[in-house]
């Protein structure tokens, strides 16, 4: 069960101030959320990373991770999960977790909750929130050609797990974790 973080945006709506370098508890909150992964039960985890991706680097302890730099990370999450999906297309994982890393109240118990739900490497699994889907999102390696394919703008996988919403299964998450987002400066708030 691989993990992959997309970590790439470079926080328009909070000033140009990336995302994964975001101070939460003393660290940076891509640290945080690549743990989130790996302690929920996936490995390996992949990081990928765009703007500040230097600075990212020199800062954040990511050692323990694969790292890819998408190139063309204005272009939206949608380019990003498309790096992502090709670094580990030869790493013989069945399936991937997908977390976004501007989603602080979301950790390992959800990531694992996902996880205990894979049922094959035809699975589509998300978290739920009140019954409404969220991340993270798991998906059977069989479906990663199909995500990628479909994978555009800021739009990630969303037009993809529309169309195959008969196969997705939703795991009520809402009891373990917090699905907001950090994204414009009245979020930071959140950030401890």
């Amino acid at each position: 069960m691989a993990g992959l973080l997309l970590a790439a945006g470079g926080g328009r709506r909070l000033g140009g101030r990336p995302k994964a370098l975001l101070d939460h508890r003393g660290r940076p909150l891509v640290e945080h959320a690549a743990r989130a992964l790996r302690d929920g039960g996936c490995d390996p985890v992949h990081i990928v990373l765009g703007a500040a991706a230097t600075s990212v680097r020199g800062r954040a302890e990511l050692a323990a991770y694969g790292i890819s730099e998408n190139p063309d990370w204005a272009q939206g999450m949608g380019s990003s999960l498309r790096v992502g999906l090709a670094a580990l297309a030869g790493s013989g994982a069945d399936a991937v977790v997908v977390s976004l890393v501007d989603q602080p109240g979301i950790g390992a118990a959800a990531v694992a909750r996902v996880v205990g739900a894979y049922d094959g490497r035809g699975s589509l699994v998300a978290a739920a929130y009140g019954g409404r889907r969220g991340h993270p999102v798991l998906f059977g390696a069989d479906r990663w050609a199909g995500v990628a394919a479909a994978a555009e703008g800021d739009r990630g996988a969303r037009d993809y797990l529309r169309r195959h919403a008969d196969a997705l299964t939703l795991v009520e998450c809402a009891d373990i974790a917090e699905p907001y987002d950090i994204d414009t400066p009245e979020d930071l708030h959140r950030l401890e």
